[in-house]
């Protein structure tokens, strides 16, 4: 039986596709007949595949990636983002509850770049193509997409993070972090994070688990959240070394103007990822699961952090 979450990444590919056409071909508004001849498939099928990947209609779906959608997705989230922030939640419209703490690394072994700290690391499915998902004794370090030059570019990538670490491939270890990053279903889940970054970049990471799915903020409405008003340079150098993505939300912040730019793993991807979350907050604003009750926990360094994700 084929596991729902390669079927995900497979299906992911064609979304993909389609996505890159749709940016290069906007203004001629492609329907869905074209859209389907694109990708290789029927309409019947094309339908169907949106259906079982994004949950909704490919029409609701090319709503969420429009530039008028997120500029109006910015609007709303102000109220939804003071709630969040000031309550330590994730806030309303997940449709699951994953229980996120991290450690950071100690100063000493950040400045050895990884000296004597051993990860592991494996390549698996998730809804948005192919990830490598990394983690240390502590939790996951490391999470990124398989980038098109292949599996071992990818990983280079993030070896250069801790070039002095030891590497080792344990798929059977990681399989599990992945299936907590990238949850299936409805339920709860804990996930431990080890990042190592300087105490600003912290700083910024936690802001960005802060922000609920479903919602966006700018770089520069992120700074002022932080206490650094002005900062949103200095904050988007953070958003970008962000080790862990899709965990730790990067994908959440947009331009002031609603332009979706700026993404490790490619701006189709980052446009997906918000179209796939704002389908799933709509459903459950519709109707989904209520949000359970939240814990948070920090302590005096700043450094630990516990809530819902």
């Amino acid at each position: 039986m084929t596991d729902p979450c390669i079927t995900l990444s497979l299906d992911y590919r064609r979304i993909e596709s389609a996505i890159r056409y749709l940016e290069r071909n906007a203004t001629a508004q492609p329907d869905l007949e074209t859209l389907a001849r694109h990708v290789g498939l029927s309409e019947f099928h094309f339908q169907r595949l949106f259906r079982r990947w994004a949950g909704i209609s490919p029409k609701r779906f090319l709503q969420f990636l429009t530039l008028s959608h997120a500029k109006r997705l910015l609007a709303e989230s102000h109220p939804v983002l003071d709630t969040a922030f000031e309550a330590g939640l994730s806030g309303p419209g997940r449709l699951h509850d994953l229980f996120v703490t991290y450690e950071a690394m100690t100063p000493g072994r950040y400045k050895r770049r990884g000296e004597g700290l051993e990860i592991v690391y494996g390549f698996h499915p998730s809804p948005f193509g192919e990830s490598l998902l990394l983690a240390t004794e502590h939790g996951v370090c490391g999470l990124g997409f398989t980038r098109s030059e292949g599996r071992a570019a990818t990983l280079a990538e993030f070896k250069s993070r801790w070039p002095c670490a030891r590497y080792r491939p344990e798929p059977a270890k990681t399989a599990p972090l992945a299936a907590d990053a990238f949850p299936r279903r409805d339920g709860s889940g804990r996930l431990a994070l080890s990042l190592s970054g300087t105490r600003f970049q912290l700083k910024v990471w936690e802001a960005l688990i802060r922000i609920p799915a479903g919602a966006v903020t700018s770089y520069g409405e992120l700074a002022r959240r932080i206490g650094r008003p002005g900062g949103a340079r200095a904050v988007a150098g953070a958003v970008a070394a962000n080790p862990i993505s899709f965990v730790i939300p990067c994908h959440r912040v947009i331009r002031e103007s609603g332009s979706i730019t700026g993404y490790e793993w490619g701006v189709p991807r980052k446009r997906a990822i918000l179209a796939w979350e704002a389908a799933r907050r709509s459903r459950c604003l519709e109707g989904g699961p209520a949000m359970k009750p939240v814990s948070r926990k920090r302590s005096d360094d700043g450094r630990a952090f516990s809530g819902r994700l």
